[in-house]
């Protein structure tokens, strides 16, 4: 991951229903869920919900697929391990082989 997505990356998570929206999706794990239910799930209306996933999307950490007529998404643990592999890069006096059990840790097999 390069400076500019990890700094998308940062921008989108750094607002609280954004920020709660990816965590439920970790959450939801490879089911991953719909937008009417992530709404539901935290209380924000539904054209808000669209909004805030649309900047999660953009920034490559949801990705989404159609279902009949709804949407489902789901966060994208590459682009996350990617970006804690980024800000990890120069750890441990700049050798980032001693860091990648934590890498390794964080990110689940799921």
């Amino acid at each position: 991951m390069d400076k500019t997505k990890t700094l998308s990356a940062l921008a989108a998570l750094g607002q609280e229903t954004r920020l709660d929206v990816f965590r439920l999706l970790v959450r939801a794990g490879a089911d991953g869920m719909a937008a009417g239910d992530l709404s539901t799930a935290l209380g924000v209306r539904q054209n808000t919900m669209s909004a805030n996933l649309s900047v999660l999307l953009n920034a490559g950490l949801v990705t989404n697929r159609r279902q009949g007529r709804s949407i489902r998404y789901f966060a994208d643990m590459d682009r996350m391990k990617g970006l804690l592999a980024f800000l990890l890069e120069d750890c441990c006096g700049g050798r980032p082989e001693l860091c990648q059990p934590v890498l390794d840790e964080l990110a689940c097999a799921c």
